[in-house]
């Protein structure tokens, strides 16, 4: 397993296919479940201060969809969408998420939260149909976009509190 860490999240590899990011936040785990799942909320903290959000379409709900788009400061745009398979409130969310600029690379992603003396430790496990997709995202700068990004979730969060 090798393991990373730039920021406040900490990034391993359990396997060839997968990405760990494990990040502790100052806030109880139903405020950070929030901020992931309201579209209000994560327009504030996705684009990770790279850019301006265009749009945060989430239908919560099995079998529903969700699409995040920004346009980053160089002009681009930059858009996930995905589906959720399962969703378990204020513990687990289990979706598909596809990077709309490498069509075909799709990721099975599955979020956990745990909470203990009002502290939340949030888990992103990301499953890769190959190892080539993903140390393509590991390559592509996607740890500090989410290093910035998770700063950003835990001001969200944190701020109900």
């Amino acid at each position: 397993m090798t393991t990373t860490t730039k920021g406040t999240a900490k990034v391993t590899l359990p396997s060839d296919t997968e990405i760990l990011i494990t990040r502790e936040f100052a806030a109880p785990r139903h405020l950070v479940f929030r901020a992931l799942t309201s579209p209000e909320l994560v327009s504030r903290w996705w684009h990770a201060g790279h850019g301006v959000m265009k749009s945060c379409e989430i239908d919560l709900r099995e079998g529903g969809t969700w699409r995040y788009a920004m346009t980053a400061h160089g002009g681009f745009e930059v858009a996930f969408h995905g589906e959720y398979r399962e969703i378990v409130p204020d513990e687990r969310i289990v979706s598909i998420e596809e990077y709309e600029g490498a069509p075909g690379a799709v990721a099975v992603t599955t979020t956990s939260l745990t909470e203990g003396s009002g502290r939340t430790t949030v888990s992103i496990l990301s499953r890769h149909l190959s190892q080539a997709d993903r140390d393509a995202v590991l390559e592509s700068g996607m740890e500090s976009g989410m290093q910035a990004a998770m700063d950003l979730l835990e001001e969200v969060a944190s701020g109900f509190a």
